[in-house]
């Protein structure tokens, strides 16, 4: 406070600044690298490109790209609401399964950074190559018939709809589940930088809180509600944003794919972009509702 207050800038003021010194990498890079592709794809999808001997020639046609988009082309509104659909059911399933396997490795055992590596080792074979060698050797098995489609890791889907019908789940939670372990090696494969992130989070908790609430003699339960979530809510709001983003920009999204089949494919340039600046205003919407609804609950301590 001294220090700050001898250069003539209060704390306050100071914080703002470092800031603004932090973003300003991406300011800078957006500015430089970004600002004018993303003013050119405005201009590509109010236009009609046409292929000349010289380059290429813009007819400007207003809106008609859009409404081509959204009222002609009779897949892309579905592949909109399917990707839609898929977000809402695959980010809780990624966010419960990070949540929890950083909790998991917080805790002190044997083997625990070996185990650490292991969980973000998903991350690292997620790139795009590497799933697409995947993709390729797992189709290769599936019809050779050596993978079975109705086994889920050492589990049948039966013994797995058994056993959790012995808790007398509701059905459609049931469904929710069986379908989120069907798909177990996708999830632990998005959920990399989010336990990281959720366990850079656990560790930076002071442990004098919960000696001081152990005093109080307040059980594990209430621990995990009174601090360890309430501190966590930042990162989990940090969390929630960044799978979103990651499921809507992944190269695997049927989605994603799809406009760039009509890119490229001859269809038309100036509808893919038109296609693509509709994704990304549904995105952002998406984003602030849902990160105006969770910020409402995110505790930050002073």
């Amino acid at each position: 406070m001294k220090g700050a207050r001898r250069f003539g800038i209060s704390l306050r003021r100071r914080e703002e600044l470092l800031g603004y010194l932090f973003t300003l990498p991406f300011t800078l890079g957006f500015i430089l690298m970004f600002l004018y592709p993303f003013i050119q794809s405005i201009i590509f999808s109010l236009s009609r490109l046409e292929i000349t001997a010289a380059g290429y020639d813009l007819i400007p046609v207003g809106l008609e790209n859009y409404h081509r988009a959204l009222f002609v082309n009779a897949e892309y509104p579905r592949h909109l609401l399917e990707t839609a659909v898929t977000m809402g059911r695959d980010v809780p399933l990624i966010l419960t399964f990070s949540f929890f396997a950083a909790i998991l490795l917080n805790q002190k055992f044997k083997g625990r950074l070996a185990a650490r590596v292991i969980f973000f080792l998903p991350v690292i074979l997620g790139a795009d190559i590497i799933l697409k060698m995947e993709s390729a050797d797992y189709m290769t098995a599936l019809l050779d018939g050596t993978v079975d489609q109705q086994m889920l890791g050492f589990v049948s889907r039966g013994e797995l709809r058994e056993l959790l019908m012995y808790l007398k789940l509701p059905e459609v939670l049931l469904i929710y589940i069986i379908q989120g372990a069907e798909r177990l090696a996708e999830i632990i494969r998005n959920s990399g930088i989010q336990i990281l992130i959720i366990l850079a989070g656990l560790q930076s908790i002071p442990p004098s809180l919960y000696e001081v609430a152990e005093i109080e003699g307040a059980t594990g339960w209430e621990n995990f509600w009174k601090i360890t979530l309430p501190l966590l809510s930042p990162l989990i709001l940090t969390c929630v944003i960044y799978t979103i983003v990651d499921f809507f920009t992944s190269p695997t999204n049927p989605l994603v794919e799809f406009i760039d089949s009509y890119a490229f494919g001859g269809a038309g340039y100036g509808i893919s972009m038109a296609m693509s600046w509709v994704y990304f205003l549904i995105v952002a919407l998406v984003l602030a509702v849902v990160g105006g609804i969770i910020s409402r609950r995110v505790f930050y301590m002073d």
